[in-house]
């Protein structure tokens, strides 16, 4: 199958072309024709199958005709992350390079007046945070009467942190007549009552269940007790000779210490937390994507929604704080049928949440042999010989080695004093 297959105009294919995309991926195969019948979608991805392509080009495809009001949204997409509505904003502009639709990025740390402009202009697409998007609504710069699709991205990432309410404020604003497709990487009970209150007789659509990892991904453990990480990370990235990687860390001071230590080991590192201001997060995935940094040192902030081309490696400096978190981290590599490698420092007290982790991927992760690369050298054992009335060491096992103290006499103006050993004192 072919993109030509699925229904997309000759502008929207031009710029498929360009990408480099050739076939659609599964979920694309099955949803794109869907969403283009006006269909409300249920859909299962894990991360790297090309989920947001599947939403975003019917979606360009259908609002390429019609006209925008001001402030007036055509269609809604909401994301949990900065990050991941940055990507998804980035790939409509791909998408939309022979169309003239207008897109707005409502998201934190931007000034007000900088997005108002957009919306007051008319925007056919809005990509928003749900937070930043209810600040506009509530100063009255947005009005959602006139959407006719809702992409709601990441649902399992939204529960998790806490935006639930924060939808739910949002759809009751939201015309009752529409389009919904509503994504997540997992299909809980608990996502699919949500869902139900979102969506009306909707095209269920699965693939690849968030419990499996990308068949390209070596995956490997590095035994490391918290003293030894960084040595040990240090080591590693030098053993891999990496192209680019992303290294995840569960607390922010970790990631600075991660990052000062590499920095002062001359690798090119940015970092990316969500105590960084908006800016400073923009400036980090800039020089990262853009070549100027080799290694990204963060937050989980960034394992969903981050799309960096032909990533070559992802460390885990700590062990995830849940299984599914893991897989999210080390499907930033091997996408797209390429290869990666994902390596994981632990220690003892973590062989519990690896236990779990593997019993979700339902494969054992390899044990990562590091001690064959460092192997210490012996010190080999030496001792003083005189020799030419001079001293040098010489290997016990080489020479047969005789001792020669100084005369005893030397010893005897100390012999009261307690500071000759007893067995000279013998003699």
């Amino acid at each position: 199958m072919s993109f030509k297959t699925l229904g997309l105009s000759e502008q929207i294919l031009k710029s498929i072309e360009e990408i480099g995309y050739e076939t659609p991926s599964q979920i694309q195969k099955q949803a794109i024709p869907q969403v283009l019948m006006g269909r409300d979608i249920l859909g299962c991805a894990q991360t790297g199958t090309g989920k947001t392509a599947s939403f975003m080009l019917p979606l360009v495809e259908i609002l390429s005709t019609g006209q925008s009001k001001s402030r007036m949204p055509r269609s809604l997409i909401l994301a949990p992350t900065r990050e991941l509505a940055m990507q998804v904003s980035e790939d409509f502009k791909l998408f939309n390079k022979y169309l003239k639709l207008q897109m707005a990025l409502l998201i934190g740390g931007v000034s007000f007046s900088e997005q108002d402009s957009k919306l007051a202009k008319g925007v056919d697409v809005l990509v928003a945070t749900p937070g930043r998007l209810l600040d506009h609504i509530e100063r009255g710069k947005v009005i959602l009467k006139d959407v006719k699709i809702l992409v709601i991205d990441e649902a399992d990432r939204m529960l998790d942190m806490g935006f639930i309410p924060d939808i739910e404020k949002i759809t009751k604003l939201l015309p009752k007549i529409r389009q919904t497709l509503f994504f997540s990487a997992t299909l809980s009970q608990e996502i699919r009552h949500i869902g139900e209150n979102f969506l009306i007789n909707p095209k269920e659509i699965t693939v690849s269940p968030s419990s499996s990892t990308a068949v390209g991904i070596e995956s490997f453990l590095i035994k490391a007790k918290n003293k030894e990480k960084l040595n040990k990370l240090e080591k590693i990235l030098n053993i891999e000779k990496i192209k680019n990687a992303v290294i995840f860390c569960n607390k922010k001071i970790d990631i600075n210490k991660v990052n000062t230590f590499l920095r002062n080991h001359k690798f090119k590192t940015v970092c990316l937390h969500g105590d960084m201001n908006q800016s400073s997060r923009i400036n980090s995935l800039e020089e990262f994507k853009n070549g100027l940094a080799d290694i990204l040192v963060a937050s989980d902030v960034a394992a969903r929604g981050l799309d960096i081309a032909g990533l070559s490696h992802v460390f885990n400096y700590d062990v995830p704080n849940n299984p599914e978190d893991y897989v999210h981290r080390i499907g930033r590599t091997g996408r797209a049928g390429l290869s990666g490698k994902a390596f994981t420092l632990y220690d003892d007290g973590d062989e519990k949440s690896i236990l779990m982790i593997e019993k979700l991927i339902k494969k054992k992760i390899n044990i990562y042999n590091f001690e064959k690369f460092f192997v210490e050298p012996q010190k080999k054992q030496t001792s003083t010989i005189k020799e030419n009335n001079s001293y040098k060491e010489v290997p016990l096992k080489n020479k047969k080695v005789n001792v020669e103290f100084p005369p005893i006499e030397n010893f005897v103006n100390f012999k009261d004093s307690g500071q000759i050993p007893s067995f000279l004192i013998n003699k």
